[in-house]
């Protein structure tokens, strides 16, 4: 088992998520988040407007 700087999120557990510019390109799950249990990874544009939503999980991402 490989030792992470912090502990992984859960995803799909909460509806809205605040992101910073070091989280871009935004992408749902996000790398911190376990995969085995979520839906495939995919890419938002949320740099022009300052929020996204995930097209399979409804997951809100606003930019902080």
């Amino acid at each position: 088992m490989v030792a992470t700087a912090k502990p992984l999120i859960e995803p799909n557990a909460q509806n809205q998520y605040e992101v910073t510019a070091d989280d871009l390109p935004l992408c749902c799950p996000m790398p911190q988040m376990y995969l085995w249990n979520s839906h495939p990874r995919v890419y938002l544009p949320i740099e022009d407007t300052g929020a996204a939503k995930c097209p399979y999980c409804s997951a809100e991402f606003t930019l902080r």
